[in-house]
């Protein structure tokens, strides 16, 4: 049986700990998103099949309009009810009524979550160069199919998280927001 050279083996190691970080820092990034969202929007419920939010009190905040520069649709409760409301100084200090904001855009059009997709990228790029390396110093027998297989699936994975880091789309997305 032929021998198993040990630096292979600490370079995929080391490949699995980075391609492990990529994957921590993506899904930090996403679940942070989320929960940010969730606070933005805390008490409120929103009402898909009638395109509204309803606060805490019943009321309601109606689509005011949508920002294509900012990619945001905004929701807006009438100054009069949020005005007379028992809780607003726990919701608002706006006497022009609650406002809600909610991305057109996933996560991954943000800045943020292109920022922590370049990132992962990054550390992705970087482990493939490590198994390169080490197929260009051990280019036979078992080492070289075992290099090249991990190569090929970091390889992968890159192309995939690659394709999600397109530019922004132009038209705005008629449907409902996430959330």
């Amino acid at each position: 049986m032929p021998e198993l050279h040990v630096e292979p083996l600490v370079a995929a190691g080391y490949d699995l700990v980075l391609v492990a970080v990529a994957g921590a820092l993506e899904w930090m990034g996403r679940h942070s998103n989320r929960r940010a969202g969730r606070f933005r929007t805390n008490g409120f419920q929103f009402r898909k099949h009638l395109d509204y939010w309803e606060c805490p009190t019943g009321m309601r905040l109606m689509r005011a309009g949508i920002d294509n520069d900012l990619r945001v649709i905004r929701y807006q409760a009438l100054p009069h009810d949020c005005n007379r409301c028992p809780i607003k100084a726990n919701c608002t200090d706006s006497d022009n009524g609650r406002e809600i904001e909610v991305p057109l855009d996933s996560w991954l059009a943000t800045e943020i979550g292109r920022f922590h997709r370049g990132i992962s990228i990054t550390l992705l790029l970087l482990a493939a160069s490590i198994t390169a390396v080490e197929l260009l110093r051990h280019d036979h027998g078992m080492e070289r199919w075992f290099l090249a297989g991990i190569l090929i699936s970091i390889g992968v994975v890159v192309a995939a998280s690659a394709k999600g880091l397109r530019s922004r789309p132009d038209s705005v997305r008629q449907h409902a927001p996430h959330g």
